[in-house]
């Protein structure tokens, strides 16, 4: 059962298609600070979750940052590129 109105939100999206996730790529340039900061700034997380999806990045060379529908996460994509972030998307795995 979903605890906030944002996992009810997010439930319901879901069940009316099938997900599509956001992946940011780790890369040669971006400093892990920045890629924090653009997690932060873009997606709203927190520091604490900026910065362990920051380390995604950095280790396991991915990280999942977003989940909605394909065309959410195309403007995802958009706006990681406007970055300077690489970005990809892709159907969620079941």
């Amino acid at each position: 059962m979903p605890d906030t109105l944002e996992e009810v939100v997010l439930d319901q999206q879901l069940l009316l298609g099938e997900p599509w996730v956001t992946i940011v790529w780790n890369d040669p340039v971006n400093l892990m600070s920045y890629v924090a900061y653009v997690f932060r700034s873009y997606f709203g997380f927190s520091k604490a979750e900026a910065d362990k999806r920051m380390l995604q990045v950095h280790n396991d060379g991915r990280a999942v940052v977003a989940t909605g529908t394909r065309e959410e996460m195309e403007r995802h994509v958009e706006a990681m590129h406007d970055f300077g972030l690489w970005a990809t998307l892709q159907k969620a795995s079941e």
